[in-house]
């Protein structure tokens, strides 16, 4: 069970103190779920989280892990908006079968089901990480680390950015990633014959091409830099195969 602390921001200026700050549209969270990040003004990756109505209030649903620092920024950050920020006692419930009452879906792919904010954290004991690396869904503190940019590693197929929200902490970086560079590496799925530490470093012919990150099932998510990985690829002994791999 991913450990998780839901906080509550409430206060008039609540959405438009979140809008300029967040890569995605806060608008869009009075009738679904929102997935978002926070940024450096260099556009790399601080958090990742969820934002879910609560009346006129806003829940923000991040790991714990990054609980502490996230909260330190936004204080930070609100200067005279006018919000208050308050830790609650709701738990997160999950699962990828059939939708209790009020749960909404995650919005990052449809295999991920869907989440809830309720009193007793609640966890259907799906293979979280299979569904992970089947699609290609980074998770906060393995994939997602403080090198990371939004677009490498998949957060417009992931509905975690909006190109047309207007200005938030880093989207200058962003868009010019978007509109005027073709990505060089990124998050992608490999095959890989065993499995290897996370982290592990993968080579081709020698030199450092990527990372291997979550492994399930002979496969992996690893983060390449696509115009090095070619031929054969390897991590820690380990051989791997990138089906995409362009021809040398």
């Amino acid at each position: 069970m991913a450990d998780r602390r839901i906080l509550r921001l409430e206060g008039p200026d609540t959405r438009s103190f979140l809008q300029g700050l967040v890569s995605n549209d806060v608008n869009k969270v009075q009738d679904r779920l929102v997935y978002a990040a926070i940024l450096t003004p260099q556009g790399k990756y601080l958090a990742d989280f969820f934002l879910a109505a609560d009346g006129d209030a806003v829940l923000l649903d991040v790991a714990e892990a990054l609980a502490d620092d996230l909260v330190k920024r936004l204080k930070m950050y609100k200067l005279r908006a006018n919000v208050t920020l308050e830790e609650t006692n709701l738990k997160l419930r999950r699962g990828t079968g059939d939708a209790p009452e009020g749960a909404l879906p995650d919005p990052r792919h449809p295999s991920l089901g869907w989440r809830q904010y309720d009193q007793e954290a609640f966890d259907d004991g799906s293979d979280w990480d299979a569904i992970r690396v089947a699609h290609v869904i980074p998770e906060t503190g393995i994939e997602l680390t403080p090198d990371s940019y939004l677009l490498e590693v998949g957060f417009e197929r992931l509905n975690g950015v909006d190109f047309r929200k207007g200005c938030y902490v880093g989207q200058e970086v962003t868009a010019r990633m978007k509109h005027k560079t073709e990505l060089r590496k990124g998050l992608t799925q490999v095959e890989i014959d065993g499995t290897v530490p996370v982290g592990a470093q993968i080579t081709a012919g020698g030199k450092a091409v990527g990372q291997v990150f979550t492994q399930s099932g002979g496969k992996a998510i690893a983060y390449l830099r696509f115009d090095r990985a070619k031929g054969a690829l390897e991590a820690e002994g380990t051989a791997l195969r990138w089906p995409e791999a362009p021809a040398d």
